[in-house]
Formats: structure tokens, sequence, C-alpha cells
């Protein structure tokens, strides 16, 4: 059982890595990252409604709109939006990378919104991001990242930005938690997230090719990822899970590797593993905690 779980997340991870692949192919299509955002959230929205619908699971509080609001703003628009710019600005493995900060956000997060002790696996975790964010930044010149890319200041600030987004679902998931089901929450949270987009959104002439990488980026990469993972869950606990997840960073920068040649300095590939082994520590801390692992 413990095995049929691992595949689960793996595959879980594998269809996340592939977020940046499916963005910088609809991209060089002549989409604009929010517009991929904003079809990302559009689309993801069909198979999210369609799963709650089937399932009778499109009850809601009315006493929850206040948050639901917060989430869909941060968690979809924000997040969905920072995610495709930090890809188009510094490549498909950087914003990986980044994105993985996320841990380190919920632990100062946690300690101001939860009161959550800040232990010393968490200091040591801050330590290990802030040092890995340097080891990053520092690669600039050296990186190949493919056109258009470049390890620059911008491009390590958004990419941040867009992991300190992501940490929120923790904190939107602690608040919603037993009250609804994925789909039950996304079937409200994503087209209010796309609305928020929609005001920063040049719609352009989409190619076939264009429609089909961003069709695939919400069936794959947002509903499909989400079922997996939530299903691997069901066979082996949220920590190992979590951990297993890590392993979404190296599949889009294989990807990002072989298909445009995407790579790091010396001092970003140390600075890549400094914050992929915090997030493993952040995660081993809590697991006598009964935190849940968190999902792309």
């Amino acid at each position: 059982m413990g095995v049929k779980g691992y595949l689960f997340i793996i595959l879980a991870a594998a269809m996340w890595g592939m977020i940046g692949p499916f963005a910088r192919i609809a991209f060089h299509e002549g989409v604009s990252p929010m517009e991929v955002a904003f079809w990302r959230a559009t689309l993801a929205w069909v198979f999210f409604a369609a799963h709650a619908a089937l399932h009778g699971q499109v009850r809601f509080r009315r006493g929850d709109v206040p948050a639901l609001a917060a989430f869909a703003l941060t968690g979809v628009a924000l997040f969905y939006g920072l995610y495709q710019l930090a890809i188009s600005r510094g490549g498909v493995a950087l914003a990986a990378v980044l994105l993985y900060t996320s841990p380190a956000w919920v632990a100062i997060m946690s300690r101001i919104v939860f009161k959550e002790a800040m232990t010393p696996a968490k200091m040591a975790a801050l330590c290990l991001t802030s040092l890995g964010v340097v080891g990053v930044s520092l690669g600039t010149g050296e990186a190949g990242l493919g056109a258009g890319a470049a390890v620059t200041a911008g491009a390590v600030f958004i990419g941040l930005a867009a992991g300190f987004c992501f940490a929120l679902f923790y904190v939107f998931g602690k608040h919603f938690s037993g009250r609804y089901t994925s789909p039950n929450l996304f079937l409200y949270a994503m087209p209010l997230g796309a609305l928020g987009l929609y005001p920063f959104v040049e719609f352009t002439h989409k190619t076939p090719t264009a429609w089909a990488a961003m069709t695939l980026l919400a069936f794959l990469c947002t509903y499909c990822s989400y079922y997996f993972y939530y299903l691997g869950q069901r066979y082996i606990e949220a920590t190992r899970a979590a951990i297993t997840c890590t392993l979404e960073p190296v599949v889009a920068a294989i990807v990002a590797f072989f298909l445009w040649g995407e790579y790091f300095s010396f001092m970003g590939y140390v600075g890549s593993f400094l914050i992929l082994a915090s997030v493993v520590l952040i995660i081993k801390d809590g697991a006598g905690r009964g935190q849940a692992g968190m999902a792309t």
C-alpha cells in the first residue's frame, strides 16, 4: 500500500514539475505570463467544477466569503500570476527552486499567525533557505537559463514573492481544513482568482499549440496533480508525501535542461540543494506535530 502511495505522490510531483515547461511553450506561442495564469485558473475551474458537481461537493458557507476571497486573491490570482512571471523572467528551473522557499515563509507566518514555536530545526531551515537564495542569486552571468531569462534581482524577487503567496496555502488550508474538499474549495476560489487576474491580461490570438499547452497546464498540472496528491496521502503520511514532492523542482530542472538548455552555475546548484534541504528539515520537524504537507 505504501508503494502505491509513493507512486501517486511522485506522479503529482512530476505533473507540478511540468508547470514551467507547459508555460514556456505558451510563452513561445505569443501568450503573455498573465494570460497563461488567467487561463490556468479558468480552465482548471471547469475540471474542479465538474468534479464537485458529480460528487455533490458544492456546499458553501456565507460566513467564509471574506476568507475565500482573500484565498482566491493570494493563492490563485497573485500566486499563479507571479509564478508565471517568475518562469518568464528567470527560467523554469529558477522559478521552481525559489517556489520551494515557501516552507520558510510558512515557518515565519505560523509563528506570527498561529503562535507556533520557532524550533531550532525551523531556525536552521530559515538559515539554509537564506543561504540557498544567496547561492542561486550568485549565478548571475554564469547560469544558462534560456532566451529572455536570467538570474537577476528582479527574477529572484518575483520567485520569492511567488513562494510567499504559495505559503499562504498553508494558512488558508488550516482555516478551511475539515470544511471543504479541494474540488469544493476551488469551485469558488478559481473563478474569483481568474477575475482578479482579468484586469492585467492583454488577450491575444492563440494558436492550437498555445491552447493545448494551457489546457494541459490546467488539467494535468492543476486538477490531476491535486487529485493524485491527495489520493497518495491515503496510503502514506503527510510528511513523507510532502518530502517526496521536493521532486517537483528536480523534474522541472531536468526538463528545462533537455528542452531549453537551462542550467545553474555551481553556486546556483549549491543554493538549490540548500533550499531543498531546508524543506526536508522543516517537514521532518513538523512530523511529530501532525502538520500536513503542502501541495502546489
